[in-house]
């Protein structure tokens, strides 16, 4: 960790200059697309003093830096990516994404093991080299692996079953097959992977899920991390990431301890119906409790899914959530971007997509054609996608505490 460097008093006006012009432009396009006044006001939660910058680096190259939320080294753009296919295809996607936004540098790759069977999970070099290869071929670029934790992993099981796997994995029954993880990445050449182990956990979708036996999810946590940094060679970064809000667990009683844990995420979707900006910000466990918790236990933060939902093709949302992001600098984000939530791949949103394309690239560019992402970029086992985010269930909880 490093301090912020001072910034002199030329540069500072400078860089407000800027803003203030971000945020005239952001205006005038809203305005030209119909888009209500957000009320881009600051968000009253102060900024982290401190700077988390963690090495991401290809074998054998000079180590650039991928670094956090509360602040860059030498650029203050968190790494950019989205998630446009699993499999080979979303792979060359990533550049035609690029040329839409106008050649903006897309750093982040972003795919999901299958979750249907424990040798997938494994991670298949067929399915990994693509992924594997595209990350190699540039210093600076990011590979975001989401790592289910349980096979059969969105086969609805009861929660009496899914209690008696987490007890399975509390006690190593699962270990060897996150050991095998590690060494096909490290082999692989890209021992640097951030990893998205068990996402959306407080929800009921997956397998996965923490709430049936949270203490036996968190040893469960503790057991892969353990497992998979005993590997040589390898310099993973473990993302703890649940949904927004409270959905079926309070998500801070699944934290499984600052040791293992080294990227604070959150999946945030537009969601529920009619919910606005500001609730999504400030409901409990929401997108301040998120930054918050991340800066009281001194970790970065990023988003590895977001996207529009339930209120459809919202631009008041996409310059909210667009503004959130330049004010708290994630480590990286990712929208997810096949229908209903994308901007690029799905023409259903076509004002929100005008809002991010403007403010992402800055400029209008050439429309390179996206390819149709539904159903094509459906991988053959249900589980290597995520399906749309399970509603969250209003909560009824008292004001939580982001230290807990």
């Amino acid at each position: 960790m490093t301090s912020e460097p001072r910034r002199s008093t030329h540069k500072r006006l400078a860089l407000l200059a800027a803003a203030v012009l971000v945020a005239v432009l952001v205006a005038v396009l809203a305005s030209a697309i119909g888009v209500p006044d957000p009320g881009l006001e600051a968000d009253t939660a102060s900024k982290p003093d401190a700077r988390h910058c963690m090495p991401v680096a290809g074998s054998g190259h000079p180590t650039p830096s991928v670094c956090s939320a509360n602040g860059t080294s030498g650029s203050d753009s968190p790494a950019l990516g989205a998630y446009v296919g699993y499999d080979i295809r979303g792979v060359k996607r990533i550049k035609k994404f690029s040329t839409w936004l106008g050649g903006a540098n897309v750093r982040v790759g972003h795919t999901y093991l299958p979750g249907d069977l424990w040798s997938n999970i494994e991670g298949r070099r067929d399915f990994l080299d693509v992924w594997a290869e595209w990350r190699r071929a540039k210093d600076d670029r990011v590979f975001v692996l989401n790592v289910p934790l349980m096979e059969q992993n969105e086969a609805d099981l009861p929660d009496s079953k899914v209690r008696d796997l987490l007890r399975q994995a509390a006690a190593g029954a699962f270990d060897r097959h996150f050991r095998t993880l590690a060494q096909n990445l490290v082999a692989l050449g890209v021992p640097d992977t951030i990893l998205v182990l068990g996402w959306e956990m407080n929800g009921i979708t997956y397998t996965h899920r923490c709430g049936p036996n949270p203490k036996h999810w968190k040893t469960y946590w503790r057991r892969i991390v353990t497992a998979m940094r005993s590997v040589p060679g390898q310099r993973f970064m473990f993302e703890f990431a649940p949904n927004r809000g409270v959905d079926d667990i309070p998500w801070p009683k699944c934290y499984p301890g600052d040791d293992v844990v080294d990227i604070i995420g959150m999946d945030s979707y537009d969601q529920h119906n009619g919910i606005t900006f500001d609730e999504q910000v400030s409901e409990p466990y929401g997108l301040q409790f998120h930054v918050d918790f991340a800066k009281a236990h001194g970790k970065p933060i990023a988003y590895p899914e977001w996207g529009l939902f339930r209120n459809g093709d919202n631009a008041t949302y996409m310059l909210r959530m667009l503004a959130w992001l330049d004010e708290h600098k994630p480590l990286y984000h990712t929208v997810t971007d096949y229908c209903p939530h994308g901007v690029w791949e799905c023409s259903a949103n076509s004002r929100a997509s005008a809002v991010y394309r403007a403010v992402v690239s800055g400029q209008y560019a050439p429309d390179p054609e996206p390819e149709p992402s539904v159903p094509s970029s459906r991988p053959p086992t249900a589980s290597a996608e995520p399906p749309h985010p399970t509603p969250n269930p209003t909560p009824h909880h008292p004001s939580p505490t982001p230290g807990e």
